[in-house]
């Protein structure tokens, strides 16, 4: 076999082996398109929904983060007004607390003075009348009067609340007070500063019934200074028949035939 017999063959095997590589990359190509062709049609029908579906979500969420920008201010509102509220309550509450106070319709414990009085203990002698030995409504106003006079904050006579509706009575062998009858001894509780004895006994409306009463009729009279008198609540009722509360000065004033308030 010549050399050029040899080389020829050579060739053409070359051309084979040449020829099926290409033919077998072909068919991988081929492969790998028709793989890709699937993959990418799925992946472009897919991405449509999931887009719009996140571009929901996104909505929803903002929709959300603004209900709850919302909320918060309407919580902050509520506060505000709770606030305002609160201090109108407060208000109003300091200003009923203030009058039921003035009333007497709050019991109350302090620093103060006890006052007993009874009647005379001796009978009564030549030229005196035994009624006159008794203690009577006329003597228990008296020392009421004397110790609000003396600065007293709060009075009450055997546990009867005194206030500025309160009257006395005598009956029988009793006084009458807030409708309830009083029996003797009477003691006189009031609340008030260290000097209320002091003041009360250097008043001259005092020392005159002192002088008037307790002297020559021999009316006993007692006193104790206590560190912490209990005046209880007035227990009876309030009853106004006259009066009403005043017109606000703020209130703008109605013509009697109603409508709006004309020019002077």
């Amino acid at each position: 076999m010549s050399l050029a017999t040899v080389g020829i063959g050579a060739f053409r095997g070359w051309r084979v082996a040449l020829g099926l590589a290409l033919a077998a990359l072909g068919f991988l190509i081929a492969a790998q398109v028709r793989t890709e062709a699937p993959r990418v049609r799925y992946t472009t029908l897919e991405r449509a929904p999931l887009v719009e579906t996140a571009v929901q979500l996104q909505a929803q969420q903002e929709g959300l983060q603004a209900s709850i920008l919302d909320l918060r201010e309407q919580i902050r509102e509520a506060e505000r007004g709770t606030e305002g509220s609160s201090a109108l309550v407060g208000t109003l509450t300091g200003q009923l607390d203030s009058a039921r106070l003035a009333g007497g319709l709050i019991g109350l414990t302090g620093p103060g003075l006890v006052i007993q009085v009874e009647d005379a203990e001796d009978l009564a002698p030549d030229g005196q009348v035994t009624t006159d030995r008794r203690v009577n409504a006329r003597d228990v106003r008296t020392i009421v009067e004397e110790l609000w006079l003396a600065g007293a904050e709060a009075v009450a006579v055997n546990s009867e609340r005194i206030n500025g509706l309160s009257g006395f009575l005598d009956v029988g062998g009793s006084i009458l007070a807030n409708a309830s009858y009083l029996v003797p001894p009477y003691q006189v509780v009031a609340i008030g500063d260290a000097q209320l004895y002091d003041r009360l006994t250097a008043s001259p409306g005092f020392t005159e019934w002192i002088r008037a009463r307790v002297q020559p009729y021999g009316l006993r009279v007692r006193y104790a200074e206590l560190g912490d008198a209990e005046v209880p609540a007035f227990a009876g009722a309030v009853q106004l028949r006259y009066t009403r509360p005043a017109p606000s000065s703020s209130a703008s004033p109605v013509p009697a035939g109603g409508g709006e308030p004309q020019e002077p």
